[in-house]
């Protein structure tokens, strides 16, 4: 518990030594090819200054390199770790690894740790791997990164996988807006929120979820919740994008913006966290209490918020 508040983190990413998200789709694998490989690197070599006061702006240590990996089991053990210090119930890895990867993740600590299904939509045996992935490997969620899958995220060819995610009754969680950190992803077919419109209306029995507040989009966001009650939001990450929006946003606005418009039912607690050694990235939960206390929130709406949604959305026992 944290201020005495039970506390799930519904969103963050497991570091595995293997790809985190192999068959999520190709759109970087496609930007490499057009430019050069040689060129996306040096678009990242170019960043890495901001990739560098973005870490030293939060007092983050620096990234263990890949030579560094201690192996999966290890990183598990870890991640207990990290949540027992913390007082974190749960957490919920959106990827790691691909399905059967995760699973077996998730089936060494299954009291502490909840799997996402991760696989891309439009992919010919996307029901297929599904329902497996929930029915078979104990998977609770499903993850997307819109702006990796080439296909329109609203073209009724990936229909039969929201029917099954109904069937399944499990969430959804896509991540639309900017992907990735400095140099990452700001322009795509799939990047506003708004393009989940017509199937979050299609299928109100599922509830999505767009994750880091909708990550520089928050207006459309906003009213794709407005005009759709199956979605919600989560709060994850750093949500360094403010600084990149017009006006003076902050995330204590955000926290009331979405109070206002859709109550503390629909907000949901993540942090994002992946690596370590920084492991839980505890200054976010720390802040983002603080702001809800800060507004005034009632204690059963703030542990709404970081504990009673992702509970019930996950099948989580409080």
């Amino acid at each position: 518990m944290y201020e005495g508040f039970e506390v799930i983190d519904f969103h963050s990413h497991f570091p595995t030594d293997r790809p985190w998200f192999p068959d999520m789709g190709e759109t970087m694998q496609r930007y490499s090819e057009q430019v050069s490989a040689a060129r996306r690197q040096l678009i990242q070599q170019m960043s890495q200054p901001y990739q560098e006061q973005w870490r030293r702006m939060w007092g983050f240590p620096q990234a263990e390199g890949k030579d560094q990996h201690p192996g999966d089991r290890e990183q598990a053990r870890r991640w207990v770790a990290e949540l027992d210090k913390y007082g974190i119930r749960a957490i919920g890895f959106v990827t790691g690894g691909g399905n059967d990867h995760l699973a077996e993740v998730v089936s060494w600590h299954p009291d502490r740790f909840v799997g996402f299904a991760h696989h891309s939509p439009f992919l010919p045996d996307a029901v297929e791997r599904l329902e497996r992935a929930v029915t078979e490997l104990g998977l609770r969620a499903y993850k997307l990164l819109a702006p990796n899958i080439e296909e329109p995220i609203e073209d009724p060819a990936a229909f039969p996988v929201w029917e099954k995610c109904a069937e399944l009754g499990i969430p959804v969680l896509i991540h639309f807006g900017i992907q990735g950190g400095a140099g990452g992803i700001a322009w795509h077919q799939n990047i506003n929120p708004l393009k989940l419109h017509n199937v979050a209306k299609s299928f109100p029995e599922v509830t999505f979820v767009i994750p880091h507040f909708g990550c520089a989009w928050e207006r459309e966001t906003l009213q794709l919740c407005w005009a759709c009650p199956n979605v919600s939001i989560d709060t994850s990450g750093s949500n360094q994008w403010i600084r990149w929006v017009p006006g003076e946003v902050t995330v204590k606005y955000l926290f009331r913006k979405y109070y206002e418009t859709i109550g503390p039912e629909r907000i949901i607690f993540g942090s994002d966290s992946s690596w370590f050694p920084r492991g839980f990235a505890f200054r976010y939960l720390q802040d983002q209490v603080r702001d809800c206390l800060d507004l005034n929130m009632p204690d059963a709406h703030i542990q709404q918020i970081f504990a009673g949604n992702a509970a019930r959305l996950l099948k989580i026992e409080l």
